[in-house]
């Protein structure tokens, strides 16, 4: 199995965007409203929610009517959010196939599929010519990337001269091997885990300008610690990713909070720009 086959093989999931729905209604009633904002709790494949978009596109300032990439875009939440919240027009693109297919299906639940666009594709690999985009984002894509430099070179080329992106990655920390499983890998095999000076020295090569670069893990932990710890014991809450990743995310996240605790992950957020 190649090793873009054991990422997708990991995420792979049936009938996604019906158990999102599902799950959605059966908190909210089966009359609920389908918006971006309804589905938040459960279509944002990251590890804080709709929190971490926010903080990512307030970084990002994205503006009405611009074009903005969403690499690894996974069901497409962020994509939904940004484009119903800004005016503007998202295309996202991400290796899993049935991700892809939940993306799309859940556009046009939330009548958004004229505002955000779902390409089946590679990080590594970006079917778009030069200077394409507005803007771009990556929120937790980059731990399933071999060749980081790849990754950012090409997020550089698709980008406008002058146009900025925002990277939100998990890194490596100084604190030892991390336990497995997590949310984007069962074990190390496809985890890539770069440090924040071998991220900074990735992005640079690939021609980006760093405008900051920080581990917000200080930051971050004390809110994550305190809502593992109002966790315990209760189980999965009523919403969340686990609808269509299922009852391993309670060993995804619990894993997840205990790394970054022990230092073996950081948090780390890059806002960078493609030259003039």
């Amino acid at each position: 199995m190649t090793d873009p086959d054991r990422i997708t093989s990991h995420y792979a999931s049936d009938a996604i965007a019906d158990r999102v729905l599902a799950m959605l209604r059966a908190h909210a009633g089966p009359d609920a409203a389908i918006t971006p904002d309804t589905l938040a709790p459960i279509d944002h494949f990251h590890g804080r929610g709709l929190a971490a978009t926010r903080e990512a596109m307030a970084l990002l300032e994205p503006q009405a009517g611009q074009h903005l990439l969403d690499i690894g875009c996974g069901i497409g939440g962020p994509a939904r959010w940004i484009a119903a919240t800004f005016q503007c027009r998202v295309t996202g693109i991400d290796i899993t196939p049935d991700f892809c297919t939940a993306a799309r299906a859940l556009n046009a639940a939330t009548g958004l599929a004229d505002a955000v666009t779902i390409v089946d594709g590679s990080a590594t690999d970006l079917p778009f010519a030069d200077a394409t985009f507005d803007g771009a984002y990556s929120q937790n894509v980059v731990m399933n990337i071999a060749d980081p430099l790849r990754y950012y070179s090409e997020a550089c080329r698709v980008l406008k001269p002058g146009a900025r992106a925002v990277f939100s990655n998990i890194g490596r920390g100084a604190g030892g091997a991390p336990h497995y499983p997590v949310p984007w890998a069962a074990t190390a095999a496809t985890s890539y885990l770069a440090s924040l000076d071998e991220t900074r020295t990735a992005i640079t090569a690939a021609g980006f300008e760093i405008l900051s670069l920080d581990d917000v893990t200080p930051r971050v932990l004390p809110d994550l610690l305190a809502l593992a710890a109002k966790s315990a014991g209760r189980g999965l809450p009523r919403l969340g990713v686990h609808a269509f990743m299922g009852e391993r995310m309670r060993d995804y996240s619990a894993n997840t909070t205990r790394n970054l605790a022990e230092g073996r992950t950081v948090l780390i957020e890059a806002l960078v720009r493609r030259p003039l």
